[in-house]
């Protein structure tokens, strides 16, 4: 058992964690920080300990804002951010660089936002190509040394990049996308996570909003909104793909609960090891994933949900060819 289970485990986490992305990055505009503040304060409240951030959202606003709002509760949650990938100062832009040195400055700065002397799990964000992952890697596992940094993650990387990074030092956790409409990690990832002992760290279990019915008309979407330029939101795929999900609407509604939560029980149902990390800026959707803790689907529910919306269902990439350029996962054809 790899020490991101240890520390779940430690502070008594249910099996769903906070995406706090959303509050900050990503989907429009900030939420203002008071607002946020009172939303992550309920988060916990409700009973939330899995907290996940990183440099990039915001442009280091997500760690500040973390950081006030746990201050107080370091004790009593596992904290998990990202390095490798930041928006650049000067020019605004996103940059990925996975040299050694960068990820120690950045992780020095991490610790300061977040108001704490250690991490419990820090991904490496992205796999710079340009840099060997066993250097990435090695420079994160001597912040593990020093205690900066509790386990290793790595985000968006193949089971490939896992298999020689897990050669460098222990992988506690990865995070890959992975809800019903996105499966990748089926292909390669899950298994060699499980040959580790890692875990696998599902972001946007609820497809960006899709499978929770939050998206249905892509065009309104806010400007600086990511979706608006993602191939399964656009004008030719999303009505495809919205036909799809009413079959999960259907049974969702013959189950006595919400789409949201029949999909976030579907990513829970592919193993113990498998934890999702849903976000969102209302309070009502935060408490109502929750809820999804207590919902076990039965085999047959499963296999109805599985076939619903298969790879070579959904039209669209996941994302942009730009997107996708900086992206190491192992991908399914797009054949629709």
């Amino acid at each position: 058992m790899s020490s991101f289970f240890h520390r779940l485990s430690a502070v008594n986490a249910p099996s769903i964690g906070l995406g706090c992305m959303n509050l900050s990055h990503g989907y429009g505009q900030q939420v203002p920080e008071q607002e946020a503040l009172r939303t992550l304060d309920a988060a916990f409240d409700m009973g939330y300990r899995h907290f996940d951030t990183a440099t990039l959202y915001g442009a280091t606003a997500n760690e500040t804002l973390l950081g006030r709002a746990l201050k107080g509760k370091r004790a009593q949650v596992l904290l998990a951010s990202k390095c490798g990938m930041a928006i650049d100062s000067a020019s605004g832009k996103r940059v990925i660089d996975g040299h050694p040195d960068t990820l120690r400055r950045q992780c020095d700065a991490s610790l300061k936002r977040l108001q704490t002397d250690h991490i419990d799990v820090y991904y490496l964000h992205r796999f710079d190509r340009q840099v060997p992952i066993e250097e990435s890697v090695g420079a994160l596992a001597r912040l593990v040394d020093e205690g900066k940094i509790g386990s290793i993650g790595l985000s968006e990387i193949s089971a490939a990049t896992l298999r020689r990074a897990r050669q460098e030092a222990p992988i506690g956790a990865v995070q890959p996308e992975y809800s019903l409409w996105t499966r990748n990690p089926e292909i390669a990832l899950l298994d060699a996570c499980r040959e580790a002992g890692t875990a696998l760290v599902a972001f946007s279990p609820l497809g960006r909003g899709f499978l929770a019915g939050a998206v249905t008309d892509p065009s309104r979407l806010p400007e600086g909104d990511m979706r608006r330029h993602m191939p399964r939101f656009s004008a030719e795929n999303f009505a495809h793909n919205r036909a799809l999900l009413e079959g999960v609407s259907r049974l969702a509604e013959s189950l006595g609960v919400t789409s949201a939560q029949l999909a976030l029980a579907w990513v829970k149902a592919q193993g113990d090891d498998v934890i999702p990390i849903p976000g969102s800026t209302s309070l009502d959707h935060i408490r109502e994933n929750l809820a999804s803790e207590t919902l076990s689907l039965e085999a047959n529910t499963c296999q109805q949900l599985t076939a619903m919306l298969t790879p070579g269902q959904v039209a669209g990439g996941r994302y942009s060819d730009t997107q996708q350029a900086d992206i190491d996962t192992e991908e399914f054809p797009i054949t629709v």
